[in-house]
């Protein structure tokens, strides 16, 4: 699209003085939006109307006034003389410094009218933008309160798994020097479900991850890699464990454990 030949074929100073049609404004409004020039070019005449209707609002010397009153009054002073000498034909034809004063106002108010224009079409842009303000701030309201429901029915839901009778909760403690580390592991024997609560497991680093192993049988099965959960995370299902643990691996997770990482360890009771 030539922008520029856009710009210069007429259709912004119609749209800002309000002589543009539904489908030309509608159009221009669009295309504003895509191109800056163009919106450019709308806001650089909207400022020019703007500037010269306060450039042209010349105050009046104080003698205008004087000398405007003087030739009225004397214009009624020739029609009452008109009247008393039967003068018709002076009656029947207005003086030229009438129609100068009528194409003056005429002037003045149509520049007063096009900055007024200017004026309420500002009004009418910013209360636009306000209303769009409040669309999105609406919406990002809407979708945190999306965010904190999901949430809490994810809490909810793990008070419901803890509670639950079917599930054995195992423990898991630090070990040797990561004593203070605890994560806790519900697991469903029947239906083979895992759940895993990280009680105190700190932060990893962007290029590590924390990986839940089963003991089965005596060797390591892989349980999935623990993600950010509200509440509990659900891992992979296992069957006939006799222990969990935790390590720390590289993101991603690894198909056998790091024991120099081993964090956690804990066995099944019962």
């Amino acid at each position: 699209m030539d922008i520029k030949a856009y710009i210069e074929s007429g259709i912004i100073e119609s749209y800002v003085l309000g002589m543009a049609d539904d489908h030309e404004r509608a159009e221009l409004e669009q295309l504003s939006r895509q191109y800056p020039e163009i919106r450019a070019a709308i806001d650089a005449f909207e400022l020019s109307l703007e500037q010269n209707a306060m450039a042209n609002a010349i105050q009046p010397a104080a003698h205008v006034k004087a000398n405007i009153l003087t030739e009225i009054a004397g214009e009624f002073s020739d029609i009452t003389e008109a009247r008393t000498t039967a003068k018709l034909v002076s009656m029947s034809t207005p003086g030229t410094g009438w129609l100068r004063y009528v194409a003056a106002a005429a002037v003045i108010l149509l520049v007063v009218s096009a900055a007024t224009n200017v004026y309420f079409y500002r009004q009418f842009r910013e209360a636009s933008s306000q209303y769009q303000s409040l669309l999105i701030e609406k919406s990002s309201l809407l979708a945190q309160n999306q965010a904190l429901q999901a949430k809490g029915l994810d809490l909810y839901q793990g008070m419901q798994i803890m509670s639950d009778p079917a599930y054995t909760k195992v423990s898991l403690p630090g070990v040797k020097a990561d004593e203070n580390k605890l994560a806790t592991v519900f697991w469903d024997k029947k239906s083979n479900d895992v759940y895993l609560l990280t009680n105190r497991l700190p932060q990893t680093s962007a290029d590590t991850q924390y990986q839940l192993w089963a003991i089965v049988d005596g060797k390591p099965v892989d349980a999935g890699m623990v993600d950010i959960c509200n509440g509990l995370c659900k891992m992979k299902n296992i069957s006939n464990a006799t222990a969990f643990a935790i390590t720390l691996e590289k993101r991603g997770g690894s198909p056998t454990p790091n024991l120099d990482q081993l964090q956690v360890l804990g066995g099944v009771n019962g």
